[in-house]
């Protein structure tokens, strides 16, 4: 029994051996080193990587407030934008719908509307157009609002 089992092993041992050597013939078919005209051709041809372009959300995810108030419009657009009013974000944010006002040579339309083509990698953020934080008067209602919160903390 146990010269059957020692047989049994050396076959295998010898089935596997055969595979592997096999398999290292045929990859090295596949990695061999190319001839110096193909390296001198192929060095020659690389082109620089290009930058990949971002969509609404790759873009409006470095604001603050992820954009909401910031001009944004399609680099291929000219005098034409949208102030973002309002996002929708999907869970794996790249991805979701925007509303925004239009801009036309710095006038805006009259309502918001939502903007199409948001997912398509064309998107650039306008920061000359874009409203400023500090430049937004308070509104009289929001200040009302702060002493009830502390009357109510204390």
């Amino acid at each position: 029994m146990a010269t059957s089992f020692v047989c049994r092993a050396s076959a295998t041992n010898q089935t596997l051996s055969f595979f592997r050597l096999s398999f290292n013939f045929l990859k090295s078919f596949s990695t061999s080193a190319p001839s110096d005209n193909a390296s001198s051709t192929s060095s020659a041809s690389k082109k620089p990587n290009r930058k990949k372009k971002k969509n609404l959300f790759e873009v409006a995810q470095f604001l603050p407030n992820w954009g909401i108030g910031y001009h944004m419009a399609k680099s291929h657009w000219k005098n034409v934008s949208y102030e973002i009013t309002k996002i929708n974000l999907y869970k794996d944010g790249r991805h979701g719908k925007a509303w925004g006002i239009a801009y036309k040579d710095g006038i805006p339309a009259d309502a918001p509307k939502k903007i199409s083509g948001v997912h398509k990698r064309c998107w650039r953020y306008i920061p000359s157009l874009s409203k400023s934080l500090e430049s937004k008067p308070m509104s009289p209602k929001s200040t009302e609002t702060v002493p009830e919160i502390e009357v109510q903390t204390a």
